[in-house]
């Protein structure tokens, strides 16, 4: 499969809307989890509150995030763990290259994590001689396909039952089936061997609880819990922003992530891992190494808008109920992280130039924002990106109240309308105005796509129209409409 980039947002897109089992599956994505959620939620009597709460305790977290993370270092390392300190992805990776080669690791077994997603580690330590094994049923089709997640919690939903048959029976040799159970079996078979075999684990984070140095892993299959407990070093990649205070906070994360993600009342797995193994009887990895990572976090942490970017909880909640995702999936946004959420965070993490079609890549419809589990307020911070893309400033140097620096043209044209609109007998005139100026352009009662001359004297209407109808000024205006139906003689 050929990689698709940021850069080429828009052909990807194109390129999506023509794949006719793309748009299958994409439509029972949305309505599939779009129904769980609201059944999963409805079990819940202060789901408001508390998704409130969440927002709360995540705005604490990141206004004191230097603090939490020294508390959080500090416990886990008193509980046996190793803390490594990652500047970016470069330094994230080279650290667990260096982590293997100590423990002269042979067989490397890897569970589901958008964060070593991000690093492209799987493609970092092949290149130095490592193999990891993906034990994520998703994420193992999707590695054995040569392909990147195009979905944050279901990586793989973009393929057919027939499409997963047919890699299994050219990559794993098995005989051509469809058989659920016989796919299924196959994948347990090859994989529970490495589980059983390999010397390290490797493992995003959830929740690190800065209380206790205990980390969080959610899933809902149990490889999680073989890959850091059955090895006998368990590596942990995390991002600075997946503190949080407190044990009891986990609470609060745990009636919301897997209600909002895949309409679960709770995830089948939750390991809470807090340090080492004490003695042999004990469940859990002898060596525990937390790779605590940055990677442009801090430059988010820094503005008081694209901070929020940092509430996320990965789950999903988003890319199910954007109608742009619902159309083109994740591949098209040539990002690990696709949809609402990675529109805003793409951007910040590879830098605008890279990734600056995502920002426009909505409809600011909003729903993105009303299903957020943590009240990330997305419209607002793709309108934040959209005006740093436009007014040419990187992503996080704008000041406090925003990148825009009005224009002159900007502001007088600004100017002309307050002052046109400010009366009624003003505003009336330039709707007259703008009624007859119209004639050349309205196609069956709307403004069609401008012709070269209209696009030189109004560039944003032009723009506008390139892709869709504008209304037309009405022939008569309300006022004359409602003095025409009460006009004194008027027989009805």
């Amino acid at each position: 499969m050929e990689l698709q980039t940021s850069e080429t947002f828009a052909q990807n897109a194109r390129e999506a809307l023509v794949d006719p089992q793309l748009r299958g599956a994409l439509r029972n994505l949305a309505d599939t989890f779009g129904d769980r959620r609201r059944m999963a939620i409805a079990t819940i009597d202060d789901w408001e509150d508390l998704r409130e709460r969440a927002r709360r305790i995540k705005a604490e977290t990141l206004a004191g995030l230097d603090v939490y993370l020294e508390a959080f270092a500090d416990n886990a390392e008193r509980a046996g763990a190793q803390l490594h300190w990652a500047c970016d992805a470069g330094q994230a990776r080279a650290i667990v290259i260096q982590i293997l080669r100590e423990k002269d690791a042979q067989l490397v077994v890897k569970s589901k994590s958008m964060t070593t997603e991000e690093l492209h580690l799987n493609a970092a330590l092949e290149e130095v001689g490592f193999f990891p094994v993906e034990t994520d049923l998703g994420e193992w089709i999707i590695q054995l396909a040569n392909e990147t997640p195009s979905h944050i919690v279901v990586p793989a939903i973009h393929k057919s039952k027939k499409q997963i048959a047919e890699l299994f029976s050219s990559k794993l040799g098995i005989a051509p089936t469809d058989d659920v159970d016989v796919l299924t079996g196959t994948a347990r078979n090859f994989l529970r061997k490495r589980f059983a075999d390999a010397d390290v684990g490797i493992s995003g984070v959830n929740f690190g609880v800065a209380q206790t140095g205990t980390l969080l892993i959610l899933e809902n299959e149990g490889n999680v819990r073989l890959t850091t407990s059955l090895p006998r070093t368990h590596i942990a990649i995390m991002g600075i922003e997946k503190i949080i205070p407190r044990l009891v906070d986990l609470d609060v994360f745990l009636k919301l992530l897997p209600r909002s993600g895949t309409g679960q009342q709770l995830t089948a797995y939750q390991s809470l891992i807090t340090g080492i193994k004490r003695s042999v009887d004990d469940e859990g990895p002898e060596e525990l190494h937390i790779v605590i990572m940055d990677n442009g976090r801090s430059r988010m942490l820094g503005h008081p808008v694209t901070r929020q970017s940092l509430a996320c909880i990965r789950c999903g909640a988003c890319l199910n109920a954007c109608p742009v995702y619902q159309k083109i999936g994740g591949h098209a946004y040539g990002s690990v992280y696709p949809g609402p959420i990675g529109a805003i965070i793409t951007p910040q993490l590879n830098g605008i130039e890279k990734a600056r079609q995502l920002p426009f890549a909505s409809s600011l419809c909003g729903a993105c924002r009303e299903v957020c589990p943590v009240k990330i307020d997305i419209p607002e911070l793709l309108l934040h990106l959209r005006a740093e893309i436009k007014e040419g400033t990187a992503s996080g140097t704008a000041g406090e109240h925003g990148p825009i620096k009005r224009k002159f043209l900007e502001r007088l044209v600004f100017r002309l309308y307050a002052f046109a609109w400010s009366s009624q007998w003003r505003y009336e005139l330039g709707i007259k105005i703008a009624r007859l100026a119209q004639r050349p352009v309205v196609r069956h009662g709307s403004l069609g796509k401008m012709g070269r001359l209209m696009s030189l004297l109004a560039p944003p209407l032009a723009s506008w129209t390139d892709w869709r109808d504008a209304p037309a000024v009405a022939n008569r205006s309300f006022r004359d409409e409602w003095r025409e139906v009460n006009r004194p003689g008027r027989n009805v």
